[in-house]
């Protein structure tokens, strides 16, 4: 896809770095951005994410051929019903939430029918925020996933995917109900446990950390409001990875009784060659 007037709601992290990559990709694509801080604006203007920032919304949209929605998940509801009857006819709307049930089905049922929604979650971030953190590379080599209905035009899925794999990305199809149920075990569950790995320490043991568990609880200096939308949001899914999750650990207690030691050697020799071998497959997947 090739959109001539990209409208980005939410200009932050990953909404910068849309417009930037944008830029980098050598689309010649007319850059509107929406946000509801002026100085959020003003600065996606000086990095040079956005060509024009707009004072709603609704103007924001106006004129558009492609609508992404970079804000929480949480304000996803409000912000399609605001921009609903400015959405020009042929316009497609996609989003970067990290959730999709929810979304699509707000998505189908807001959009006029003149327009198409289709859900994206581009497999990029990190755990920093703002426009001032946005890369034009940050979507290079990453994986977005799309989660077309059997309402959605195949020619306009393939034109979503067309748009993130000029960014750098590969693309993959599944159903919503799919996503987020495998998206929460690899991203939403472990947001959950880093969080619980920072709270539970004594503040004692706090200054004896190493680069070992600053890597390990990394991901839980995320935004709260936003992983708030997010968590709440797969409720479901995350209560059934939390409890897989518990079952792990069970077993790691029972490993821990004296006469098992050679079976907990061998269940952490398992764990260390399976992501030795999912580390493996990225590194291809990343290679020229």
């Amino acid at each position: 896809m090739q959109p001539t007037r990209l409208s980005i709601l939410g200009v932050g992290l990953l909404g910068g770095s849309i417009g930037m990559a944008v830029k980098a990709a050598g689309m010649p694509c007319h850059v509107v951005g929406y946000g509801h801080r002026k100085s959020t604006l003003d600065r996606a203007l000086e990095v040079g994410a956005i060509d024009e920032s707009a004072t709603s919304s609704k103007a924001a949209v106006r004129g558009a051929d492609l609508i992404i929605l970079c804000t929480p998940v949480g304000l996803f509801e409000p912000l399609l019903a605001e921009i609903a009857g400015e959405i020009p006819d042929g316009c497609i709307v996609t989003d970067v939430g990290s959730t999709k049930r929810s979304v699509v089905k707000l998505g189908e049922k807001l959009i006029p029918k003149s327009a198409h929604f289709i859900g994206s979650h581009p497999m990029a971030g990190s755990e920093k925020r703002g426009v001032e953190f946005a890369r034009a590379d940050l979507f290079q080599g990453a994986r977005c996933i799309l989660t077309p209905t059997q309402s959605s035009p195949g020619k306009i899925v393939e034109q979503v995917e067309a748009f993130w794999q000029k960014l750098g990305m590969t693309t993959t199809r599944m159903s919503p109900d799919e996503h987020d149920r495998l998206v929460c075990d690899i991203s939403h569950l472990p947001h959950a446990v880093a969080a619980a790995l920072i709270s539970m320490q004594h503040d004692d043991a706090l200054p004896l950390a190493g680069k070992g568990f600053l890597d390990s609880t990394r991901i839980a200096s995320g935004d709260g409001t936003l992983w708030r939308d997010i968590l709440s949001d797969n409720a479901d899914n995350l209560a059934d990875s939390i409890t897989r999750f518990r079952a792990q650990l069970d077993e790691v207690l029972k490993l821990l009784a004296p006469d098992k030691r050679d079976e907990l050697a061998k269940w952490l020799e398992q764990a260390a060659a399976r992501r030795g071998k999912l580390l493996a497959e990225k590194l291809r997947e990343l290679a020229p």
